[in-house]
Order: C-alpha cells, then sequence, then structure tokens
C-alpha cells in the first residue's frame, strides 16, 4: 500500500479506538451486513476451555 493509504488506515483507527459510540455505530453495521446468518441464530461457538 502506498503512504496515504497507510495514513487514512492509522488515522479512521485511531479514531475508532478513542469514540465509542463510532465503534458501537460500526458494529452494528457490520452485524446488519451479515444479515440472517448472525451470531445469535448459529449459536456461540466459542469454547474457552
Amino acid at each position: 500500500m502506498n503512504k496515504f493509504a497507510m495514513a487514512a488506515l492509522g488515522i479512521g483507527a485511531a479514531y475508532l479506538m478513542r469514540n465509542k459510540d463510532a465503534r458501537g455505530k460500526l458494529m452494528k453495521q457490520f452485524e446488519a451486513m451479515s444479515g440472517p446468518s448472525s451470531k445469535k441464530e448459529s449459536g456461540n461457538t466459542f469454547n474457552p476451555s
């Protein structure tokens, strides 16, 4: 990637790390894009033991 793209990516990541509301909105958008096959229907597949 070129320097401009990397700088934009870094600025965006820093913004999301500092702004809790923006993180929440972004997560809701990703969940909406995932469609009907969401975590709620498939169950929790993470097993820490």
